[in-house]
């Protein structure tokens, strides 16, 4: 069975955000199934959902690392497990 997480970036539009989100991925291991992102009025907003079966971390290590690049360049990521997601997001 896999397993996905969800991860939102949002902050100031500058130059590499997808790339830094993207390789931290790919170094752990993490197949990115779908991404959606938009500039509005100069922030950038993402959203991607992530296989994580093989990845090679944790997810809370994942969200710590993305945390770090965020910071880096001035966004808010925050990567969550889909079943808490969806959780939150039940109506």
């Amino acid at each position: 069975m896999n397993q996905k997480a969800v991860v939102s970036v949002v902050g100031k539009d500058v130059v590499g955000i997808l790339a830094q989100v993207t390789s931290a991925c790919a170094q752990n291991n993490i197949n990115i199934i779908e991404v959606s992102q938009t500039v509005l009025d100069d922030y950038f907003c993402m959203f991607m959902m992530l296989d994580i079966t093989g990845a090679k971390c944790s997810i809370q290590e994942l969200n710590h690392s993305l945390n770090r690049e965020g910071e880096k360049l001035g966004l808010s990521i925050h990567v969550m497990h889909e079943d808490i997601f969806k959780s939150m997001h039940r109506i």
